[in-house]
C-alpha cells in the first residue's frame, strides 16, 4: 500500500490542503487492521447523504470495489485499484464518461478514495524483477479501511434518524385520525363546543406540514396536534361529566344501521345483499369503516340532492340512496366507481358523498375521477366525509344547532 508520501493530481485538477491531510492520515492505519469491503460499502451507502454522495456515486464505488480481488481490505495489502474509465464505466452499468468522472471527483472530495496519479495520468502498476509491486497508480481504497468505524457510526446515525422519523410520522398519523374521529363524534352526538372553529384549527395545522417534511417539522406539528387532541378530550370529558351529551346520535346510528334497503332493480350492486350474507356482514358493507352522519345534517349541507329523490323529496336513507344513483348517472360516474365507494365508505356515506359532489359539481372537472380519488384516500384512512359536510354548511351560513 502506498504510504509515507503525497502525490498531487494529474492535469488541471487542483491540490488542496485537505487532500494532503487525507493522504497523510492513511499512514496512521493500525497495523494488521482489516475490514470487510462490502460491510464498509453498505455503511457508505447508508450514510451517503451525510457524505455528500448521490446514488450514482455509490454505484461508482461499487464498481471500484469489484476491481479489488479480496473481500477484506487489509492494512498490509495493495489497496490501489487501476481500472480504465472504459472498464469502470462498464461495471457501473454503462455510466456515461462525463458522469463517471464527476462522481469519482465526489468520492475524492468526500474522503472515500484517494487519487494516486502517475506522471502521465495513466493507471497501472509497476513490478520489480522479483515480481513485487514497486508502484501503483489509480484509486487508493485506504480511506475506507481507515474510516471504517467512523462510517459505521454515520450509518447508525442515519438509521436512527430514519427510525425516529418513521415513528414520528406514525404518531402524527394516529393523532390526526384521533382528532378527526373525535370531532365527528362530537358533532354527531351534539357535544357542546365550537366544533367548526376546532375543525378550522385542525385544518390550519395540517396545512403547515411541508410537502417534504423533516423530522423537526413532524415533531413540531405533532406537539401542536397532541395539544389540540388533549383540548378536545378535555371538552368531551367535561361534557360527559355534566351529562350534556345526548344519546340521539347513537339512536340515529342504530336506526340507520337497522334500516337496510331491500334488494331492488333500481339499486346499484353495492346495495344488494346476498341471501347467504350474515347480518354482521351486511352491516359492515353498508356502514363501512366511517361513522354515519345524521340524515338531516347531510340534507342541510347538500339540499340540491333533494330534487333527485323519489317524488322530489328525501325522507329516509333509502330515498337518499336512490337519489344518489340518479346523480351518479347524471354526472357520468361509472357504476364500478360508485360501488367501490360503497364498499370502502359504506352505503350511507357513499350516498352522502354523492350529494356533496353534486353540491360542488360546478367546481369539479371530473366527478368520476374525484370520487375515485376520495375513495382511495378513505381506503388509506386519509379522508372522512365530516369535514366536507362542515365546509358545505359553513358555505351556506348554517350552524350546527339547526341540524344536531
Amino acid at each position: 500500500m502506498p504510504g509515507g508520501h503525497v502525490t498531487t493530481p494529474f492535469g488541471r485538477r487542483p491540490m488542496t490542503l485537505a487532500l494532503v491531510q487525507r493522504q497523510l492520515d492513511v499512514d496512521g492505519i493500525r497495523p494488521g487492521k482489516t475490514v470487510d469491503k462490502w460491510k464498509v460499502f453498505r455503511d457508505v451507502a447508508e450514510a451517503r447523504e451525510l457524505l455528500g454522495l448521490q446514488d450514482r456515486g455509490i454505484a461508482v464505488l461499487d464498481a471500484l470495489l469489484t476491481f479489488y480481488p479480496e473481500n477484506k481490505l487489509r492494512q498490509d495489502g495493495q489497496l490501489v485499484v487501476f481500472p480504465s474509465n472504459t472498464q469502470l464505466a462498464l461495471r457501473a452499468h454503462g455510466m456515461a464518461g462525463a458522469t463517471l468522472r464527476r462522481h469519482l471527483g465526489f468520492l475524492v472530495e468526500a474522503g472515500i478514495i484517494i487519487r494516486r496519479d502517475s506522471a502521465n495520468g495513466k493507471r497501472y502498476i509497476r513490478k520489480d524483477r522479483a515480481g513485487d509491486i514497486e508502484a501503483a497508480f489509480g484509486f487508493d481504497l485506504s480511506p475506507l479501511l481507515m474510516r471504517a468505524e467512523e462510517l459505521a457510526g454515520l450509518a447508525q446515525q442515519v438509521a436512527a434518524a430514519r427510525a425516529a422519523f418513521r415513528q414520528a410520522k406514525e404518531s402524527l398519523t394516529i393523532c390526526r385520525r384521533d382528532i378527526r374521529k373525535l370531532i365527528s363524534a362530537a358533532i354527531e352526538e351534539g357535544a357542546p363546543g365550537d366544533w367548526i372553529a376546532i375543525e378550522d384549527a385542525y385544518v390550519a395545522l395540517v396545512a403547515k406540514l411541508p410537502r417534504t417534511p423533516r423530522l423537526a417539522d413532524v415533531n413540531s406539528l405533532l406537539a401542536e396536534m397532541e395539544a389540540l387532541r388533549e383540548m378536545i378530550l378535555n371538552l368531551l370529558k367535561n361534557s360527559v361529566k355534566a351529562g350534556n351529551i345526548s344519546s340521539k346520535g347513537a339512536q340515529n346510528e342504530q336506526h340507520i344501521h337497522s334500516s337496510k334497503p331491500q334488494t331492488s332493480n333500481e339499486l346499484e350492486p353495492a346495495f344488494e345483499t346476498k341471501p347467504e350474507a350474515k347480518p354482521a356482514d351486511i352491516q359492515k358493507r353498508e356502514s363501512g369503516n366511517s361513522r354515519v352522519f345524521p340524515l338531516g345534517l347531510v340534507l342541510k349541507a347538500c339540499p340540491e340532492v333533494i330534487n333527485y329523490g323519489p317524488d322530489g323529496a328525501i325522507g329516509s336513507w333509502r330515498d337518499l340512496m336512490a337519489a344518489a344513483i340518479v346523480v351518479r348517472s347524471m354526472l357520468g360516474i361509472s357504476p364500478s366507481a360508485y360501488q367501490e365507494a360503497c364498499e370502502i365508505l359504506g352505503a350511507e356515506n357513499a350516498a352522502s358523498l354523492m350529494a356533496c359532489i353534486l353540491e360542488r359539481a360546478g367546481h369539479i372537472s371530473s366527478p368520476g375521477g374525484y370520487l375515485r380519488s376520495l375513495t382511495d384516500k378513505a381506503r388509506r384512512g386519509e379522508f372522512s366525509i365530516g369535514p366536507m359536510l362542515m365546509a358545505l354548511l359553513r358555505a351556506r351560513g348554517e350552524t350546527l344547532r339547526l341540524v344536531v
